[in-house]
């Protein structure tokens, strides 16, 4: 489409101006959350296809040499983004992770944690950070922290110390685990492919850890001192409930003939006399009826499924007219009134109720289950509930039957924090699981040797292994695969791959060394990891990366320096997550989980953000000098 409006306006490059709009319109996509991260990327990706900024496939250029045909790569096509090596190795990496899981590897690891931590807060910490920190560095962080955190909430309830003491901490250390090795982290991946690509030398798997164990020595030691006295001591919302309201019965009862009830409001008469009463559903003639309570009229016969609290339950059964339903309307072997199992659940980035209120859902009626409380942003929500749009990181309380909480803590909607389902512990296909990942770290720390696979290949072998060795099924392994981080990157490689060759990346190039070209290198990277790791705190640290490694490259080429230590630089300033709960997934659950506030985590995390800028600008010149 732009070739044919280029002679309309032949004065404009019209590629540069389309992709630095498109580059504008993503930026603000995430920043103003117009929708989910992938769906902007993917969103950038289509315009892209649409307009014609880059050929389908790889273009060539074809000469006779010698007699022969000389073919020269000079475009490369949309199609090639699906090529790069990094989002197969991000996704084999999720597999990996989940055959950990699967088999109960993570599990043990918490249950050791419980055995060794004792009740100390600084030993406690100390154990959590030291687990999560080298579990990190092999294992994608993100099941790490979800399978830590109900195992940490029980600890500091049994030891009396406040979870919101020791989960940042949590989260923190996973992040800087992830920066001790290439696989550690998705950003490291997605850079050294793309750097790949602009012909620099690929990463060994170890090349990093130089830094990285730097720096999780200068993150232990700085929460251990410093970060720890600026903890909060909150509650999370199963701790603001009192102990008599939690004892909550679930009930079916019919209602009589001469029922004072009947051609009256629930709202008048029922949830007047008992305010605790939560009425879950209203069944008439067989069907459920989809009526707000304030205009539901009783009718005889009429089934109400409804819960109650502490002593409302006796309340109930000397309100008149109202019959216990008998076995033959219910179709069940025996009546009974059950005790509600109380929950918290964390709204995943999966979820499929994010962006929908519990009115859309049907979630009462479809569920069985009852909110309590909405955390959210450091705020309970108490009222209101159907008209709230569930958001990823929303903390829900919830109560239930078992056999309902049971079949929410299999779906991929919720994380459970308190009383999460047991995970069968398989001690043979646990070995088999550890061997897997253990030869996938020894083949990707020997990938540059000669007649040895490149890590996205020993990632692949790796992962079929866990599917082969029944670690984890098919199905399962699909499941595990984060799809929206996998697309988000696939659209971000595009705009990136765009930029490069509309010429928008060397105007940002020009535009970044007319401000800073004056500067020793050293400033220069300095700039960029502070750069990074802003952007990361505000939008996807996965897009960050996709988007600023074309310009670093073209700006060491400018200085005409080697591009190494600015690449560097790129991967540990988008893993510098420190400041939001927004910047990094492991920041969001535990931001709801611990009942933390927004200001919290700025006010742990900006000192260590700058603690570790001062680092990375003094010793990443020194361990990858600028002249080879």
């Amino acid at each position: 489409m732009i070739e044919f409006l280029q002679p309309l306006l032949p004065s404009l490059d019209l590629p540069i101006i389309a992709v630095c709009l498109l580059l504008v319109f993503v930026v603000l996509g995430f920043f103003r959350e117009w929708a989910a991260p992938e769906v902007v990327a993917l969103s950038a990706l289509g315009a892209i296809l649409i307009l014609g900024l880059l050929p389908l496939t790889d273009v060539f250029d074809r000469q006779i040499v010698d007699g022969e045909i000389v073919r020269t790569l000079t475009d490369r096509g949309l199609l090639s983004v699906f090529a790069n090596g990094a989002p197969i190795t991000i996704a084999c990496m999720f597999v990996l992770s989940a055959g950990l899981e699967r088999t109960g590897t993570i599990e043990v690891m918490g249950r050791f944690f419980t055995r060794i931590a004792g009740k100390s807060e600084l030993r406690v910490m100390l154990t959590l950070m030291l687990m999560a920190a080298v579990l990190s560095a092999f294992v994608n962080n993100t099941p790490i922290v979800v399978v830590f955190l109900p195992i940490v909430l029980s600890h500091a309830k049994a030891t009396g110390l406040k979870a919101s003491r020791l989960l940042i901490p949590l989260s923190f250390a996973s992040i800087l685990g992830g920066t001790c090795t290439l696989t550690g982290t998705s950003t490291n991946l997605i850079i050294d492919g793309i750097a790949q690509d602009y012909g620099q030398q690929p990463f060994t798997m170890f090349e990093v850890s130089k830094l990285g164990l730097v720096y999780a020595v200068i993150g232990f030691v700085y929460l251990i001192f410093i970060g720890r006295k600026l903890l909060p001591e909150r509650s999370s919302l199963a701790e603001l409930i009192e102990p008599a309201e939690v004892r909550s019965f679930l009930t079916q009862f019919s209602v009589e003939k001469d029922s004072p009830l009947i051609d009256k409001s629930l709202v008048e008469t029922l949830l007047k006399e008992i305010p605790s009463a939560q009425i879950l559903e209203v069944r008439r003639r067989g069907k459920t009826l989809d009526v707000p309570l304030n205009q539901l009229t009783v009718k005889q016969g009429d089934r109400l499924l409804l819960t109650l609290h502490g002593t409302s339950f006796k309340d109930l059964h000397e309100t008149d007219g109202i019959r216990f339903a008998e076995q033959k309307n219910l179709n069940l072997k025996e009546l009974e009134t059950r005790e509600l199992q109380l929950i918290e659940g964390i709204v995943g980035p999966r979820s499929s109720f994010v962006g929908k209120t519990l009115k859309q859902i049907g979630f009462r009626r479809a569920h069985r289950i009852h909110v309590l409380a909405i955390h959210r942003q450091g705020k309970n929500i108490n009222k209101d509930f159907d008209t709230v749009k569930l958001q990823f990181g929303d903390t829900l309380l919830m109560e239930g039957p078992t056999e309902a909480i049971n079949r929410i803590q299999k779906s991929n909607d919720f994380v459970t924090i308190t009383d999460p389902p047991e995970i069968t512990i398989r001690p043979a296909k646990l070995w088999t699981g550890v061997a897997i990942t253990a030869a996938f770290v020894i083949g990707a720390a020997l990938s540059q040797m000669d007649g040895m696979l490149p890590i996205p290949a020993v990632a692949i072998v790796a992962a079929i292994a866990m599917i082969l060795t029944n670690c984890l099924s098919p199905q399962q392994a699909y499941e595990a695969i984060q799809w929206n981080i996998l697309f988000l990157i696939f659209g971000m490689l595009a705009l990136g791959l765009a930029m490069d060759q509309s010429g928008a990346a060397a105007l940002m190039v020009n535009g970044i060394m007319n401000v800073v070209g004056d500067y020793s290198p050293v400033v220069i990277l300095s700039v960029i990891y502070l750069l990074s790791s802003i952007l990361t705190e505000l939008i996807s640290n996965n897009a960050v990366a996709a988007l600023l490694t074309p310009v670093i490259i073209g700006i060491a080429a400018t200085l005409d320096v080697d591009a190494r230590p600015f690449i560097v630089a790129l991967m540990f300033g988008c893993s510098a997550s420190f400041a939001t709960p927004i910047g990094y997934q492991t920041n969001t659950y535990v931001y709801g989980a611990g009942g933390y506030k927004f200001n919290d985590f700025p006010k742990v995390g900006v000192p260590l953000n700058l603690i570790l800028w001062v680092a990375a600008t003094i010793l990443i010149p020194w361990l990858w000098p600028f002249t080879s």
